[in-house]
This record gives C-alpha cells, sequence and structure tokens, in this order.
C-alpha cells in the first residue's frame, strides 16, 4: 500500500439492537471523515436503513456487492445478507446475536485477506452472540483465533494506554492464571506495540500488583514476591523498561501513572475502573499483539438508550481515528526496519 493511499477502514456493526449502528452513522456524517479512510460497513441495506428512518438520520450511503468494487470518497456498505431482520431496540435477542456475529465473521475475513486494511467493532451482546460458531468471551479472543498470534487487551485515551494481563475471567480464576510466563508474555506484546503501533522508542512500563499494598511483604499475598517481582527483575535485566508492582490506589490516586507511557493491570476491572474513570467517553480499545489492527470503542452496546438517538459517537469516532493513526506508525516502523535489515 502506498503511503498516500487511503486507508480501507472495514466496520462490523454489532448488536443490531444496540447504538452500535447510530454511533457508526453519527461518525460519518461528517463527510470530513472521507478524507482520511475509506469505509466500509458490513452489514445490510435493509438494516441501515431502518435504523437511519429510526434515527432520523440522513448520513449518505452506497451500498456494494463485493469487497472489491468500493467506491473511495464515499461510505461503503457490503451487503452481508439481504433479508429483513427483527429489530428491537434495547432487548437482548439470538437474532440480533446472530446477525452481529455474520458482520463480525465477513469484516474479519475481509481483514485477514488484506482487503481491508484496519477493522472498527460496534459492541456485541456477549451472551446472545454466543452459538455453535462464536463461543468466545468477546471480540479480542474470536480475533486472535481467527488471525492468529497473543492478544494484548489496551484501552487508551491519548497518553493513557492501560493493558490487561488477564481479561474476560471471573475473578475468582485471576491468582492461578498470574504466572511468570503470563507477566514476561504480555509485557514483551505490550512492549513491542508501543514501538511500532504508537512510535515510542523506550517505552516505559509500570505493572499493577495484584493484592492490596503490593501484599504488604507477603501479609495480604504472595503473588508478588514469589511471581510479580522477580519476573520484572529478569525482564528489566533483558532491557525492558518494565516497573512495579505499584499499589492500584495509590497509583492512580497521587497520579504516578502520569510517568509511564503504559500500564500493565492484572485484571479486567483493575484496570478499567480507574481508566473509564479517568476517560469514559473517549477511550478506544485496541487489540494489541495481532499481525492486523482492530479497534472499538470503550462501551458496550448501551440498551437502556438505544433508539433514542442519544448515543455519544465520540469513543467510536476516536476509534476510528486510533486505527488510522496505528496503522500509519505500523507501516512506518516496518518499513525503518526493513532499510535496517538492507542497510
Amino acid at each position: 500500500m502506498k503511503k498516500d493511499d487511503k486507508i480501507r477502514l472495514g466496520i462490523s456493526i454489532g448488536d443490531l439492537n444496540g447504538i452500535g449502528l447510530e454511533v457508526i452513522l453519527k461518525t460519518f456524517d461528517d463527510v470530513r471523515m472521507l478524507d482520511f479512510c475509506t469505509p466500509i460497513i458490513f452489514g445490510s441495506t435493509k438494516t441501515i436503513s431502518f435504523h437511519k428512518n429510526a434515527l432520523n438520520l440522513q448520513t449518505p450511503i452506497v451500498g456494494i456487492s463485493n469487497i472489491n468494487s468500493l467506491i473511495h470518497n464515499k461510505i461503503n456498505l457490503l451487503n452481508v445478507w439481504q433479508e429483513s431482520v427483527d429489530i428491537n431496540f434495547g432487548q437482548a435477542t439470538t437474532i440480533a446475536g446472530k446477525y452481529a456475529y455474520l458482520s463480525l465473521n465477513a469484516a474479519t475475513e475481509a481483514l485477514k485477506n488484506n482487503a481491508i486494511d484496519v477493522l472498527v467493532t460496534a459492541p456485541i451482546n456477549k451472551q446472545t452472540i454466543q452459538s455453535d460458531v462464536f463461543h468466545f468471551n468477546g471480540h479480542t479472543e474470536y480475533l486472535e483465533s481467527v488471525l492468529g498470534g497473543k492478544n494484548l487487551m489496551i484501552l487508551m485515551d491519548g497518553n493513557l494506554r492501560m493493558g490487561l494481563a488477564t481479561t474476560h475471567i471471573p475473578l475468582s480464576q485471576v491468582a492461578e492464571k498470574i504466572t511468570p510466563a503470563l507477566i514476561e508474555e504480555k509485557i514483551a506484546i505490550l512492549n513491542e506495540s508501543l514501538k511500532q503501533d504508537f512510535n515510542i522508542q523506550k517505552p516505559r512500563i509500570a505493572v499493577l500488583a495484584l493484592n492490596p499494598h503490593s501484599g504488604d511483604n507477603g501479609v495480604i499475598g504472595n503473588e508478588e514476591t514469589e511471581i510479580i517481582i522477580p519476573t520484572l527483575n529478569k525482564i528489566q535485566e533483558s532491557g525492558v523498561l518494565a516497573f512495579g508492582p505499584y499499589a492500584a490506589d495509590g497509583f492512580f490516586g497521587n497520579k504516578t501513572y502520569l510517568g509511564f507511557d503504559a500500564i500493565l493491570a492484572m485484571y479486567h476491572d483493575q484496570g478499567l475502573a480507574p481508566f473509564k474513570a479517568l476517560s469514559f467517553g473517549n477511550g478506544v480499545n485496541f487489540t494489541a499483539g495481532l499481525s492486523k489492527i482492530r479497534t472499538s470503542p470503550d462501551h458496550g452496546t448501551a440498551f437502556d438508550i438505544a433508539g433514542k438517538g442519544t448515543a455519544d459517537f465520540q469513543s467510536f469516532k476516536s476509534a476510528v481515528y486510533s486505527a488510522i493513526d496505528i496503522f500509519r506508525n505500523r507501516e512506518t516502523y516496518c518499513n525503518l526496519n526493513e532499510n535496517r535489515l538492507k542497510a
């Protein structure tokens, strides 16, 4: 791909009964977005028309039957299905889950086959999408299975980047998952992503403790002294700037996080609770560690406001911008490394 070509940005529409299509349509209602990318929505004309009419949106869409016939300077809609679908805003239905999967599957295959450059996913309902063909805890795990590699979920807003050592698992299972191998793997992915995806030459990574007060030297827990600290010592010897473990409460309370390029939290809510308190509505979810680029907004299906036309699209818009920026950064990084090897 030439550097001045527009990025082909694929979009999966998420749960049809949520706010996914609303934030997609609102984002691209601003025609200036087409200056940065060529969007391809994976869905159907009938579904899009229903949402536009229900939400009183006029976003112009051009239907295409083949991914290779996309039109630049237009919002493209690739028809993945032709039939009408029952849409019930705010309700969790298996019908909506079925079509959320069809959209995601088509978009992921296009990404895998280089028919699109990046993927931005609208929110799914993790329960209703479950089926014989989708048995994952979320987008992240599904994409890893299809695209290969080892994933790291990163929530980001500007210079605040929150990586998660474990993601969609019960809290009761977290401690047993925190092993030296897992910490080494996640820090390696995070360190490499900061270099190639964010253009940071010598990243500084903060690692949060698992237990309150970093375990208080074994009084509250032994994971810090027996697992996390020895692993960090080993990682530092390899030249990676990873520091910690930091007690999560003080780390955010006294703004220590501002001195780092990224943070690795031990579990989902340990990282996402402070992140969303600081950045809700502006955050972006990025799946690092894969050969392809995928981002998404930092919110869910928002069934409580679906169909009301009040959804804030800023997070989805930020996800679009982030996918474009990461693609450009990774392209530059790969080109520089290729030139170094040739030299």
